[in-house]
């Protein structure tokens, strides 16, 4: 990094990536802590590096074909069209991905504005909830200490007043709360802890759908996900819980967000 106190997008990549060095990590956290829209960014990388992470990692572990490891070994004189079966192979499952692609794209322009949004929004809920639940020094960008000005920031950022439901009968603490990218939007994501160390995050952002919903249910990755839509806005509530514990919590947030 240059003397600069400026941050270049290659710090923020680097950082991301894990090969700053110490002394450069407190740099790049001091600017994330003054400039939002930067930390914004980096949950957007960190969320992509999750993902990819959990789709690929396991590939790792596999075996390399024993007809790959023949090509790789083999000597310069074995005739080239040895590897025409293998290129063959390469192609077609390139043309697989592509058209899982197509498929995939023509599935979501096909559905409804409000069925893409939900998915989005949910998928970003959860992805954030995962990236950030394992934080040790940095889990919210404003601790609860600050309260009011992180109620007062976010729903500025967010376009809605927002307030920080008290869960404390539940035996959650607030721990803070953090502004995030989520495509073009901006999201809030507070953060809350117990005792025992384990977290729970209530993700809001503006949706496109103009109808309200009820409670709707995933469970992704050892996490369960609570989320609904409210006067155009969505939240979720994500948490390492089965269902049936997680609803009563969830259900009160609900009420005290939407005012009943």
């Amino acid at each position: 990094m240059s003397a600069s106190n400026t941050i270049t997008q290659d710090d923020l990549h680097a950082y991301v990536d894990g090969y700053l060095a110490p002394n450069d990590v407190e740099r790049v956290e001091a600017w994330l802590a003054e400039n939002p829209e930067d930390a914004a960014s980096i949950h957007a990388y960190q969320l992509q590096n999750s993902k990819i992470g959990q789709t690929f990692n396991q590939m790792l572990d596999e075996d390399i074909p024993n007809e790959m490891l023949e090509i790789v070994t083999a000597k310069k004189e074995k005739p080239a069209t040895n590897s025409i079966p293998w290129l063959r192979l390469a192609a077609s499952i390139v043309l697989l991905l592509v058209g899982g692609m197509s498929g995939w794209m023509l599935n979501e322009k096909t559905g409804s504005n409000a069925q893409r949004d939900q998915v989005a929004f949910v998928d970003q809920a959860v992805g954030a909830h995962h990236v950030f639940v394992s934080e040790v020094r940095h889990p919210v960008e404003v601790p609860a200490s600050q309260e009011a000005h992180l109620v007062k920031w976010l729903s500025k950022r967010v376009g809605t007043q927002l307030s920080v439901p008290d869960l404390q009968d539940g035996g959650f603490q607030l721990v803070g709360g953090r502004l995030l990218a989520d495509a073009s939007l901006p999201a809030a994501q507070f953060m809350y802890e117990d005792n025992t160390g384990r977290r729970l995050t209530l993700y809001v952002r503006s949706s496109d759908e103009e109808v309200d919903t009820s409670f709707r249910f995933v469970k992704d990755d050892g996490a369960t996900a609570f989320y609904w839509i409210d006067n155009k806005f969505a939240y979720a509530m994500v948490a390492p819980m089965d269902r049936s514990t997680l609803l009563p919590i969830a259900n009160k947030v609900y009420q005290i967000l939407s005012g009943q």
